[in-house]
């Protein structure tokens, strides 16, 4: 009777560790998902928010557009015609200028066809109170929505600051490393 009531103690002890285990996967799988739902609601209220500037008739400020939303950006669209008028409003120097214009919700400033990639990054740093955003002067081929078939231009992002300088923030060498 004493091996018959050691062995019937050892499979009940047997079986309720393996049910706590499972419970204990089956919990944490749910906290797992829970926190992972959470996460989901964060992300989306921590999506980035763009107001973009251009002007009516431009189609590369549409594909750029496109190219943030495809991305994960979202953006609010306003049509203007008097585009250097935000450009001077937002102190952008003439020589960092291109054909739109966006601001995030935070105020900085990403002007011309910077890549997404770059923009989410710049979001999720800390900068000083003197930093405006990113410009990638002029429109170099081959840069987000200045896809011309498979012609590439190698070029910088500028981080733009408030006394009118700048710095290369990134190198764009290659297609690919755009995104």
């Amino acid at each position: 009777m004493s091996i018959l009531s050691s062995y019937i103690k050892a499979t009940i002890i047997t079986i309720s560790t393996v049910f706590l285990f499972a419970c204990s996967d089956v919990a944490q799988s749910n906290s797992e998902n829970s926190a992972k739902a959470n996460d989901a609601t964060l992300d989306s209220e921590h999506v980035a928010k763009l107001t973009v500037y251009k002007s009516p008739t431009c189609g590369c400020c549409q594909k750029w557009i496109d190219h943030l939303s495809e991305s994960g950006l979202q953006s609010k669209v306003i049509d203007d015609n008097n585009m250097s008028l935000i450009k001077e409003k937002q102190k952008i120097e003439p020589r960092f200028q291109s054909c739109h214009t966006a601001i995030s919700k935070e105020g900085y400033v990403f002007e011309g066809h910077v890549p997404a990639k770059y923009i989410q990054q710049f979001l999720a740093q800390e900068h000083h109170d003197n930093v405006l955003g990113l410009s990638v002067p002029a429109m170099p081929v081959g840069s987000p929505g200045m896809e011309v078939e498979d012609k590439f231009m190698p070029y910088k992002i500028l981080v733009l600051m408030a006394d009118g300088s700048a710095q290369v923030y990134a190198q764009v060498d290659s297609y690919q490393q755009q995104f």
